[in-house]
Order: C-alpha cells, then sequence, then structure tokens
C-alpha cells in the first residue's frame, strides 16, 4: 500500500561539521483530482493519488454542496471523478460564491449546521482509538495526515491517509456515504489541526464528535460550539482536552 502514496529519491545529506553522504529518501506523492458535479467542474483537488472517488463525493458533502441522500451516480476515470446528483439550487450558489479559503462561504454567513442530539462517547473509546493514528505511510515520510471514523466502543470503522488533512476527512466520509454507513454514533479522528473549515467537514457529515492529537483554532471552537459537536484536542494515551460541548464525553 504505501508505494501507492510514495516515491523514492537519491538525496544527499550534508550535515553541519561539513560531512556529506548521499541516501534514499521516501517522500509522499501529490496528484491533481478533478471534480465534475453533473457535468460542470466544480474544483481540482491536491491529494495523494488512492481513493480519488471516495474523496469527491466526500468533498460534495463536507463542504455543503450535496446531501448524501443527493447522489444519484459516480463515475470515476483515473483522476477525474464526476457526481451526478438531484439538481439543487445549493450547488448553483456554492459554484458560484466559493472562495479560495477553507472556511466556505457557508460559515461566512452563518451557516445553521447541527449534528445527533443524543451521541454521547465514553472516554475510553476516545483513548482506545489513539492508536489509529498512525500510519506506514507517515512513518515512511513524514508528510502525511490521517483521519478515521471510530465507533462508540473504540472500534475502527474506516481511515484514509492523504497530504491534506481535509483531503482525508473528504474519504472517509465519502466511504461512508458509498457504504451507506450511518456516521451519527460515529467519531472523528484526525491528525491535523482544527479550523472552522474542519469542524463543519464533519458537522454537515452529521458526525457529532471529532478528535485530533493536535490543537483547534478559536473558529474551530465557536463551529463546534454553534453545531453542537464535541471537540477534543491535544489527545495522548495520557489526556485528553475537551474545548466544546463536553457533555459529548462520558
Amino acid at each position: 500500500m504505501p508505494q501507492r502514496y510514495t516515491k523514492s529519491y537519491s538525496v544527499t545529506t550534508i550535515q553541519k561539521d561539513g560531512e556529506t553522504f548521499s541516501s534514499e529518501r521516501t517522500v509522499a506523492k501529490e496528484v491533481s483530482i478533478e471534480l465534475s458535479v453533473n457535468g460542470t467542474r466544480a474544483a481540482s483537488i491536491l491529494a495523494s493519488p488512492i481513493c480519488a472517488r471516495e474523496l469527491a463525493v466526500g468533498y460534495a458533502i463536507c463542504e455543503g454542496i450535496v446531501g448524501p441522500d443527493e447522489i444519484v451516480d459516480v463515475q470515476a476515470d483515473g483522476m477525474k471523478v464526476n457526481i451526478d446528483i438531484k439538481c439543487t439550487d445549493d450547488f448553483t450558489l456554492w459554484h458560484e460564491l466559493r472562495s479560495s479559503g477553507c472556511i466556505g462561504i457557508k460559515w461566512q454567513t452563518n451557516e445553521d449546521v447541527s449534528v445527533s442530539p443524543d451521541a454521547v462517547f465514553p472516554a475510553s473509546s476516545v483513548f482506545s482509538g489513539i492508536k489509529f493514528l498512525e500510519s506506514d505511510v507517515y512513518r515512511l515520510t513524514r508528510g502525511t495526515h490521517l483521519a478515521a471514523l471510530v465507533s462508540m466502543k473504540g472500534e475502527l470503522v474506516t481511515k484514509a491517509v492523504d497530504i491534506g488533512r481535509h483531503n482525508a476527512i473528504d474519504k472517509v466520509v465519502g466511504y461512508a456515504a458509498l457504504n451507506n454507513i450511518d456516521v451519527s454514533q460515529l467519531y472523528l479522528l484526525s491528525t491535523g489541526r482544527q479550523s472552522a473549515g474542519m469542524v463543519l467537514k464533519a458537522a454537515r457529515a452529521g458526525i457529532p464528535l471529532i478528535v485530533t492529537k493536535s490543537a483547534p483554532f478559536d473558529s474551530g471552537i465557536d463551529a463546534a460550539e454553534k453545531s453542537g459537536m464535541g471537540l477534543v484536542g491535544f489527545v495522548s494515551n495520557a489526556e485528553m482536552t475537551v474545548f466544546a460541548n463536553k457533555w459529548r464525553i462520558d
């Protein structure tokens, strides 16, 4: 699997004392995945060259272009993916006003999004999920992020690796949508920092809790509070810090 994500290069290392030596280093691959919706170009996504179909579907859901039940068909040809959806005004608005930032237009216009009101997760399931944060690709390259969906029992449902923290989330959401997995009783595990854009991706998909080993931004905390999503940061084997909606953790 790692070789699909990576490529090796001959490199020269120069040390402070002036000594040099040659070796081989493995780096993460980056490609452009072209997404169309109803035949209209929607986005070019720089990502790892695997799971293009899942990435495209997850991106469409997480960016608020379409709901999971509005997808009619998905066609993938290499790094080109077209999603056929039921006609809605949302896609037209999104396409017209989409900005180049990660937060997205709906957050800027006070998007009203909320998640499952009853999902509460045992703290033990969060601590036990930490083991899913590691990947062979990261150990080889130190250049990728990971996202995973984990159950209330701390069991892995699916995970994905990508050069982008946003893309990794899109991939697991897309996998869940394509396989009819209910995410309302799962939590999202991430290696990335949590901005409003990251939090709202999960919220639009209906995920009630996001957990990261990294830090949140103020915009991410505000978005989590507003949507009812639990937000946990700096998770480790010893502790976690709950930044929003503490009641989500039992």
